[in-house]
């Protein structure tokens, strides 16, 4: 996960501001409970990113030939391949 437990809280907090402010919920909704499923939405999707990019980079090593990793051969099949298994688990 690229995002520490304070960077995700303050996000949660910016986007239940932002929710509050645009009158989309009434204020004396259970604020706490809607914090926290926004943190865990977030971190589920940051942890299923972190899957991705470990199978995208499994599936690079397992090539016939080795890829250095930072080349530009080895950045275009990363992308190439990370965009397929989005898509592939969006499907799902």
């Amino acid at each position: 996960m690229r995002l520490g437990e304070e960077r995700i809280a303050w996000l949660s907090r910016l986007i239940i501001r932002g929710i509050l402010g645009e009158n989309l919920v009434e204020p004396l909704q259970a604020e706490e409970k809607l914090y926290r499923e926004i943190k865990r939405t977030i971190i589920g999707e940051l942890q299923v990113e972190d899957e991705i990019d470990t199978f995208v980079r499994k599936k690079i090593q397992s090539l016939s030939r080795r890829i250095p990793e930072g080349s530009a051969e080895w950045t275009v099949l990363y992308r190439k391949f990370m965009e397929e298994e989005m898509r592939r688990r969006k499907k799902v």
